[in-house]
């Protein structure tokens, strides 16, 4: 009887200790899809703020130098997650998060300023950017797809710094479409207050996510 105990028991360890390495397995692929898609993140952000802020101050549009100073934070989002999942370093995730939130309220300010400056100047006349569009194109098409993504991996890591990172990819497919509608207004029928006006619309989108960054939340409004 004894005998028959300590096989069960050895059996059932051994059980165990298959089941452990398992999901130690399972989270280790999972860290590397996640960390994978972060290094794509973060390369993309880094080429999308850098032609979207030379586009914009090469055309005086502010809805793109809008769009690209948020690529910025977006970029700090995403190291924010990555660092996260990096066992040998440790970050706050909450104060991370406050300082991308006062990052996104300053960035609201300067787009309220800058739109009324351009709306109350009769001299702004902002250049249609072709190189903006095509940027602008492309964010829309391809961030709900990465945000979808990085969803479904912060689902199965319970991970919110990183779902709160597929919300900002969310958001910059949201903002893309909003900023490509003033470009194309411009390009199209030289309405230099399309430009101003799309940059403003902006800016309720940006505070949302900046209120909800401070206070540590993510939201799924725009998944």
């Amino acid at each position: 009887m004894k005998a028959s105990n300590r096989v069960f028991s050895l059996l059932e360890f051994r059980f165990l200790d298959t089941r452990i390495q398992y999901v130690e397995q399972g989270a280790a692929t999972y860290r590397r899809q996640v960390v994978a898609f972060q290094i794509v993140t973060i390369v993309w952000m880094c080429v999308e703020a850098a032609v979207a802020v030379f586009a914009a101050v090469r055309a005086q549009s502010v809805a793109l130098l809008g769009f690209g100073l948020d690529s910025v934070i977006e970029l700090a989002s995403a190291t924010v997650v990555i660092l996260r999942f990096n066992r040998s370093l440790q970050i706050n995730e909450r104060k991370a998060s406050r300082v991308a939130g006062i990052l996104l309220f300053a960035l609201a300010v300067f787009i309220v300023a800058s739109s009324i400056l351009a709306l109350a100047n009769s001299r702004f006349k902002p250049e249609p950017s072709y190189l903006g569009i095509a940027l602008l194109i492309v964010a829309a098409l391809a961030m709900p797809r990465l945000a979808r993504r990085k969803r479904a991996l912060a689902a199965k890591t319970k991970s919110g710094s990183l779902r709160a990172d597929a919300v900002q990819s969310s958001m910059c497919a949201y903002l893309a479409s909003i900023a490509l509608g003033g470009l194309i207004l411009n390009a199209a029928f030289k309405l230099a207050w399309a430009d101003p006006v799309a940059a403003l619309f902006l800016t309720p989108i940006v505070l949302r996510e900046g209120h909800q960054a401070f206070k540590g939340e993510t939201c799924d409004c725009l998944d």
